[in-house]
């Protein structure tokens, strides 16, 4: 049986203290958030909270719950969340097919300009401009075409796709199918641990998106989630913010509403994590490290 010498004890005790360190520093602010959306006023006020609810209550959830202006910003970033993600996808997937096959001519050109827009990036106002022009300003296309493909991503993808055996491609073609069926229904369900990982990605970062609403979005109707959280979170008194609420929220701590608020909100990510999270990890090591 091996035995660890002394120096690889030390050194995997190491990285499992700095392991736990690192986590602790990752999940106390978290524990923090949601005692304290789910303590009392007094507590807050006098500080008492640190890692668990003081003087538990969940007037803070019910006025969020009851919140009309929430939830209309809640349904903006679902969907948004959505319909842009099967956009990024379907753009992703259909581009990645062919830059990984080799018989495609000029696809270093192409891979060249892909590598060119993640080193260089099209300056803010030239961006608007461009989208001012097509008609998107105010619209919520604004938020989900002009990044309707990353290049990291798709980086992935094509490596990915190049993992796959060729054979696979070339015994399709001589049974009559054409590329865009070999796409989509061999390489696609073979696929799905980069696809579950893209995904993620995509959907992550359109419910995180803060920068394009803030430029692109002045309509309140259609403001998603985080310009509304930057709304509550930036305003000292809550009041201004809790539109259409049943009761008066006067004697209800702001830090409360903004901790249960800033909770509802993490919500939808962490339940769609624990599934995907087994795909997500073979397909993030599968697609960095295939050629």
């Amino acid at each position: 049986m091996y035995s660890k010498s002394f120096g690889e004890r030390c050194f995997d005790g190491l990285n499992v203290t700095l392991l736990t360190i690192a986590c602790l520093l990752v999940i106390l602010p978290f524990l923090h958030l949601l005692a304290a959306s789910f303590s009392s006023r007094d507590a807050l006020i006098h500080n008492l909270v640190t890692f668990w609810p003081v003087n538990w209550t969940f007037d803070n959830y019910r006025l969020v719950w009851n919140n009309q202006v929430f939830w209309s910003a809640f349904r903006v970033s679902i969907f948004v969340t959505v319909v842009g993600t099967v956009i990024n996808m379907y753009l992703t997937l259909l581009t990645a097919y062919p830059l990984s096959r080799p018989m495609l001519k000029g696809k270093k050109f192409i891979l060249l300009g892909i590598v060119f827009t993640m080193i260089f990036s099209a300056p803010l106002i030239p961006t608007y401009l461009v989208i001012k022009s097509l008609g998107m300003v105010n619209t919520l296309w604004a938020l989900m075409i002009p990044n309707a493909i990353a290049a990291f991503n798709l980086i992935l993808c094509i490596t990915f796709f190049r993992g796959l055996p060729e054979e696979l491609s070339e015994a399709a073609k001589v049974d009559g199918m054409g590329e865009h069926s070999i796409l989509w229904r061999i390489y696609m369900p073979l696929s799905m641990p980069i696809v579950m990982t893209l995904m993620l990605f995509y959907a992550v970062g359109h419910w995180n998106n803060y920068m394009g609403p803030l430029f692109y979005i002045t309509d309140p109707s259609i403001k998603p989630l985080q310009l509304y959280l930057y709304t509550v979170l930036s305003q000292f008194n809550t009041q201004d913010s809790m539109l259409n609420m049943p009761e008066s929220v006067t004697e209800f701590s702001p830090l409360g509403i903004q901790m249960a608020t800033v909770a509802v909100a993490t919500v939808p990510i962490l339940l769609i994590y624990p599934f995907i999270q087994k795909h997500f990890i073979k397909g993030a090591l599968l697609g960095s490290v295939k050629a």
